[in-house]
């Protein structure tokens, strides 16, 4: 049984899992979150206490300061600390320097997002074939367990879909992932996670249709649906992470990523975009000062922490899956809903951070328990989806399924 537990990073998401393993750290042991900024660690392991979130008070909730692009630095820390399972929430560009300390030391590591190098945007497809990949022969030949992409998209999505394959379909045409966040932050403009990440992504659409990747413009192919609890939400077809490990794991035609924004986002997306504040690249001011435009305006833009004290309104993410079973059309949406101010009560976060949160720390419980423990390299949907739904079932995240069969199809 694996035991003792590294958060690397600080940010909204790494607060939701801090919070998440100390409630379970009866099973997870001693927990240690670490970045370059220790007093963010020491403000999340404040709000773990103040909401009285530590179940074993034996156990040690504790801060570090580590680099995590120093391989070498991450690696003592790993061995300093006694963890065995390293949970990755830092900026995804440090994602294979952590997987490289993690390979050092033969500890278990998991992370929320596909890794990401500086100077380059939307590479080619699949992104995960890039960095990641490579990497799972060494994972395989150490006995490493490494889980890709536990958050909720990716992560729990991921999941839907393996328990799609196995409970609800005998052949899939379409997966589509819709995300939407009908929530009010009370903000003129913000992001709810990481805006420099969050801009990255709408570079260009890299697409699963019809069995190949298709390139389309960001923001270009709008669609309204109807979700449940918060009603008709416009959703834009949108590049994201999973579609790089589904289309290779799950046998489908089109697998397709939609996320919900307003008019009012698109319309200052857009002015962003068009007067160059979204770029990676670095220009030099008059006074001869060199910036990055997106790094600015990251550091203009709220902390995407800062907007939960004031969310209302909930998230609702899930699978549209379309296909058949015992010969008959099918059509099913396996979804969450959360209610951000009910993520505030409990632990001090907005949904955006919440779900992308729990999941990891759900994760490595099943890691600790060895129900979820492979010894190599695998995407989310490579394992079984029953412990994970059941799991969040249980601690913050149920999984709701809904029959969109149409009538008509029904008949037929």
């Amino acid at each position: 049984m694996k035991k003792n537990v590294l958060i690397i990073g600080a940010g909204g998401v790494a607060h939701v899992a801090a919070h998440k393993c100390a409630q379970h750290n009866d099973i997870l042991g001693e927990i240690c979150i670490a970045s370059r900024r220790p007093e963010k660690c020491d403000k999340i392991i404040e709000s773990v206490r103040r909401k009285n979130n530590i179940k074993d008070g034996s156990k040690k909730v504790y801060s570090r300061t580590v680099d995590a692009l120093d391989v070498a630095a991450t690696s003592r820390l790993i061995e300093e600390t006694k963890s065995e399972i390293v949970i990755n929430l830092g900026s995804a560009f440090v994602n294979m320097s952590v997987l490289e300390a993690c390979l050092n030391t033969g500890v278990a590591y998991m992370d929320t997002a596909i890794h990401e190098v500086p100077e380059k945007v939307c590479e080619d497809p699949p992104w995960y074939a890039n960095y990641e990949w490579k990497r799972k022969d060494r994972c395989q030949k150490k006995g490493v367990t490494a889980i890709l992409g536990i958050g909720f998209d990716p992560g729990v999505v991921n999941a839907y879909a393996a328990l799609a394959v196995k409970d609800h379909f005998d052949k899939i045409d379409t997966i589509d992932i819709l995300d939407v966040n009908a929530g009010k932050h009370g903000k003129f403009f913000a992001t709810n996670f990481d805006p420099e990440i969050n801009f990255r992504e709408f570079k260009k659409v890299w697409t699963w249709i019809d069995r190949q990747w298709v390139s389309k413009p960001v923001h270009s192919d709008k669609w309204t649906y109807d979700f449940p609890l918060v009603g008709p939400q416009p959703v834009y077809l949108t590049g994201h992470d999973e579609l790089h490990s589904l289309s290779r794991n799950i046998d489908a035609n089109s697998i397709r990523f939609w996320m919900g924004f307003s008019d009012h986002y698109i319309n200052c997306f857009n002015v962003l975009k068009n007067i160059g504040l979204l770029s990676e690249k670095p220009v030099r001011t008059a006074e001869g000062l060199e910036v990055v435009p997106l790094k600015v305006l990251k550091a203009c833009l709220p902390d995407p922490l800062s907007l939960a004290p004031n969310y209302s309104g909930y998230t609702c993410i899930g699978n549209l899956v379309k296909g058949e079973k015992d010969g008959k059309y099918k059509e099913v949406f396996i979804y969450n809903t959360c209610d951000h101010a009910a993520c505030y009560r409990e632990v001090e976060s907005q949904a955006i951070s919440y779900t992308a949160g729990v999941p990891p720390a759900a994760a490595a419980i099943l890691i600790a328990q060895g129900v979820w423990d492979p010894k190599t390299m695998v995407n989310v949907e490579e394992l079984d989806p029953d412990p994970l739904l059941k799991l969040l079932d249980r601690i913050g995240l149920p999984t709701q399924i809904e029959d969109r069969t149409p009538a008509v199809e029904k008949i037929a």
